[in-house]
C-alpha cells in the first residue's frame, strides 16, 4: 500500500531524508521509529503530498506521489502530531467539517459522523464545544476525522504524544482494533519504543533520514545474540572505561555515553561479576547494574551506534 524509494529531502544544511526506502503491505500496522529529528514526520509529509522530495519516488493505494496528488489524498487519512481539531465547533460539527472537504454531503454524511463519534467513545459529547475535551478525547476526535471519508491508508504521526500512559493505552487499543477488525492499513511513526514494540507489526527504524534496521519487532531483537548489559557508572566516562573490560572476551559491542556502559554478552548473569570486577580493579566506582533479553533500544545501538535515549536528548537539546 505504501512504497518508498530512495526518497531525499534537503531544509538548508540539514539532510532530512537521506535516501529513505521501506514497504508497507497491506492491512499492516507499519511502524516508522525513530528519535525525534529522525525524519519520520518529513517522511509522512511527503508521503501524503504536504512536501515534494527532492529524489526518489513514493506511491501510496498505487497512485505515484508526485504525479498523482489528487488521487493519493483521495486514498488516504491523516492524523498529524499537531491535532486538526477546531476547539470552537463541537465534536460532530468537527467530523462534519472534515467530511464536507472529502465531498460528503447530506444524511450519509451525517450517519457517518455519528457513527464514528459513538465508535471512538464521544457520542455523549458530540455537540459539546471541542474546547471542553480532554487531550485524550481530541485525539480520539482527530482520528475520526481522519476516518470519516474511508481511507484505505490512515497516517498516525505520534499520535499518542503527549498523552497520560491510561489515555496511551486506550488510544493502542483503538488503534488495534482499526487494524484488526476494519483491516485499515496504518502507517505509525513514534518515539515510544514500547509502543512501536506492542502495535507495530513491521517497523522501519529510522535514523538521520535513513532506514537502519526493518523487520517485525521479534525478527529485529532475535538479531541480537545474548544478554544486554547496562552499567550506570559513579562518575562520567574518563577513557578508562573500555581499556579496563578490554581482557572479559564474554563481553562484546562495548560502548560508554556519559555514565552509561552498554554491553553484550551470550551469559550476562556470568559475565557481570567479571564486568564489575574489572572495572573495580581500575577504580571505577559503579552505581548500578542491569541485564535484560534485547529490546528495540538494543536494536538501534547496534545499527545506529548510539542508543535511542542518546539521540533524542541530542535531537531535543538543538
Amino acid at each position: 500500500m505504501i512504497e518508498a524509494k530512495d526518497l531525499r529531502k534537503q531544509y538548508g544544511e540539514t539532510r532530512a531524508l537521506d535516501g529513505l526506502s521501506f514497504d508497507v503491505p497491506k492491512g499492516t500496522i507499519f511502524g516508522l521509529l525513530g528519535p525525534n529529528g529522525a525524519g519520520k514526520s518529513t517522511a509522512v509529509k511527503v508521503l501524503t503530498t504536504l512536501a515534494r522530495a527532492d529524489g526518489g519516488e513514493a506511491r501510496v493505494a498505487g497512485h505515484d506521489v508526485m504525479r498523482e496528488p489528487a488521487k493519493v489524498r483521495r486514498a488516504i487519512g491523516v492524523v498529524g502530531q499537531s491535532s486538526g481539531v477546531d476547539a470552537q465547533l463541537t465534536g460532530r460539527e468537527n467530523v462534519m467539517l472534515h467530511g464536507r472537504l472529502h465531498g460528503l454531503r447530506g444524511r450519509e454524511l451525517g450517519r457517518r459522523a455519528d457513527a464514528l463519534l459513538e465508535q471512538f467513545g464521544l457520542g455523549d459529547v458530540a455537540r459539546k464545544v471541542a474546547r471542553t475535551y480532554s487531550g485524550g478525547m481530541q485525539r480520539r476526535l482527530d482520528i475520526a476525522m481522519g476516518l470519516v471519508h474511508r481511507p484505505a491508508v490512515l497516517f498516525l504521526d505520534e499520535p499518542t504524544t503527549g498523552l497520560d500512559p491510561e489515555v496511551r493505552a486506550e488510544m493502542w487499543t483503538e488503534i488495534r482494533r482499526l487494524n484488526e477488525e476494519e483491516g485499515l492499513t496504518i502507517l505509525l511513526t513514534t518515539h515510544y519504543l514500547e509502543e512501536a514494540d506492542r502495535l507495530a507489526s513491521q517497523l522501519a527504524i529510522v535514523d538521520r533520514g535513513r532506514v537502519v534496521a526493518s523487520g517485525s519487532p521479534d525478527e529485529l531483537k532475535r538479531t541480537l545474540e545474548g544478554d544486554a548489559i547496562q552499567v550506570e557508572l559513579e562518575e562520567p566516562n574518563n577513557g578508562a572505561v573500555t581499556e579496563a573490560l578490554r581482557g572479559i572476551t564474554a563481553l562484546s559491542e562495548v560502548t560508554v555515553e556519559g555514565r552509561v556502559l552498554h554491553g553484550r554478552s551470550p551469559d550476562g548473569a556470568r559475565a557481570v561479576p567479571a564486568v564489575l570486577g574489572a572495572l573495580e580493579a581500575a577504580g571505577i566506582a559503579v552505581a548500578s547494574v542491569k541485564v535484560a533479553r534485547p529490546s528495540l533500544d538494543d536494536v538501534y545501538l547496534r545499527y545506529a551506534g548510539r542508543s535511542f535515549e542518546q539521540a533524542d536528548r541530542k535531537e531535543e537539546s538543538r
